[in-house]
């Protein structure tokens, strides 16, 4: 275990906090995952790439981790009462079982192209019924739920004469008015009007249900998240992350079950990530301010100039801190792609260095540097003031190259330090890549030759379709075709 001491801004206490594990050497961690009935949208990615660099960074300073990021795929209602689920398999003429693996696939997918690390365990929702049921029947058994015409609800009024309820919100329970997505259509069955449903009622429509002592119906949304954070990282556990508008009602609520059930607040620290912004509105289909991430990657969008590579885009998120609002721009993704390329660039370089110097007058404001860099991931994983020091490090990096600062000035010792320690940063916790590491590899160079030459055959036939098509997918791969008099080449884009 490296010695540090890490800092993070607690949501529940509002203050920022020494990060001490409940186990020493071990994290549990318990990020909320997608609801799989639709293709993940840019705000989700900044929200998971943002957990990502945390888990990444708490492996880097030796933590064992079990990393538990859960798929929604039953139970979370639209407005009008539907399950997301179920609309989405209408819409698509589908089992919801097939929208929810479709999906599930286009999410995994987008998170490899971002390069972030797989969670420890990936629990759904439908395979967690019984313990779910189980929670339930504890929460009645304790006096904090009641069946309701064959719907279960948890009883605010009654665990707020004992709790906290809106600890970690803010909330006052006077205050609270109807926004718990059963209320629409199920209000009447309720004791108050926030109260909310841990066990629905199913009608004869509806896909997606199960037996339960209650009725045949299905968990809430809510109930979800704690049964599986219980049954994977116990009844009690370090640090539970989610975006910022799941704090109410779903992470409050998902206090309320844990505490009406087991009588303990599940996670120690609450991490929350902040929304994306585009040209500084929220992102809203209805009024076109929105764009998927395969426009983003290809262009194919009237809100930026050129198509950024998923490498890009991160460097971009990383920039902000992960519990700020991130505007997006295009502007502001040129300015990251200079500054990407700028970068990496400097590590290159850097590789090549070499010293044999004992000295040590270089060393102190190289050594300072990278001590700052990892002191501001230690103060709530602050990546946009470790990448301004890793910039001051690429000026003196390039000063060195043109020989206005002299490198026999810096020990080899320290020059080691800050090969290894760029790298660490770069890769093992931003998860960055640098793509041009991958030009060379024969077997790449000899598949893309191969689908360069389909490509070729396409566009002699003027099958455009399909030749658009393989442009743009390679183009979602940080891959550009170029097709010039001498024929066409590939480069991949930094």
């Amino acid at each position: 275990m490296k010695n540090s001491k890490l800092y993070i801004e607690n949501s529940l206490s509002r203050k920022k906090e020494l990060f001490v594990p409940i186990t020493p050497g071990f994290v549990g961690m318990y990020v909320c995952g997608p609801t799989v009935y639709s293709d993940v949208h840019l705000g989700n990615c900044r929200t998971f790439v943002s957990f990502d660099i945390m888990y990444r960074y708490l492996l880097h300073l030796g933590y064992s981790v079990r990393y538990v990021r859960n798929i929604t795929d039953v139970g979370h209602l639209l407005d009008d009462g539907e399950d997301r689920m179920s609309k989405g398999a209408k819409a698509d003429n589908l089992e919801p079982m097939e929208v929810a693996q479709k999906y599930s696939n286009g999410f995994h997918d987008m998170m490899r192209i971002f390069n972030a690390l797989p969670p420890s365990i990936e629990p759904r929702a439908t395979g967690h019924i019984i313990e779910q049921i189980e929670m339930v029947e504890a929460i009645i058994a304790n006096g904090y739920g009641y069946e309701s015409n064959g719907s279960v609800y948890f009883d605010t009024i009654a665990y707020s004469k004992d709790h906290n309820y809106g600890e970690l919100s803010g909330r006052v329970i006077e205050e609270l008015l109807v926004e718990s997505r059963d209320n629409l259509k199920h209000q009447s069955e309720k004791k108050h009007p926030s109260d909310f449903a841990i066990w629905m009622k199913a009608d004869d429509n509806h896909l997606m249900k199960w037996n339960s002592p209650w009725s045949v119906g299905f968990p809430g949304w809510h109930l979800e998240c704690s049964a599986m954070s219980t049954k994977y990282l116990g009844k009690k556990f370090d640090f539970h992350g989610g975006g910022n508008d799941l704090k109410f009602p779903h992470h409050e609520n998902e206090i309320a079950q844990n505490m009406g059930s087991c009588g303990c607040t599940p996670a120690n620290y609450w991490v929350h990530t902040n929304m994306l912004l585009m040209n500084g509105r929220k992102m809203s289909k209805s009024d076109g301010n929105t764009i998927t991430p395969d426009q983003l990657f290809t262009g194919n969008s009237p809100h930026v100039t050129k198509g950024y590579t998923p490498m890009v885009v991160k460097f971009f998120m990383l920039q902000c801190h992960y519990n700020s609002t991130l505007d997006l721009t295009d502007a502001g993704l040129a300015a990251a792609e200079k500054g990407y390329t700028k970068l990496f660039e400097a590590y290159k370089v850097l590789q090549d260095m070499e010293t044999k110097s004992s000295a040590n007058t270089g060393d102190e404001a190289i050594n300072a540097l990278l001590d700052q860099a990892f002191e501001d991931m230690n103060d709530d994983f602050n990546t946009p003031r470790a990448l301004s020091r890793l910039f001051e490090l690429v000026t003196i990096i390039n000063k060195m190259k043109d020989g206005t600062e002299d490198i026999n000035a810096v020990s080899s010792e320290t020059l080691s330090r800050l090969k290894a320690d760029m790298k660490a940063l770069l890769f093992d916790v931003f998860g960055l890549q640098d793509p041009v590491s991958v030009h060379g590899d024969s077997t790449i160079d000899g598949l893309m030759d191969l689908v360069v030459d389909l490509r070729a055959n396409a566009r002699e036939q003027k099958d455009w379709t399909v030749s658009d098509k393989i442009r743009d997918q390679l183009s979602a791969l940080n891959i550009v075709i170029k097709d010039g008099k001498e024929g066409t080449s590939w480069t991949v884009n930094s």
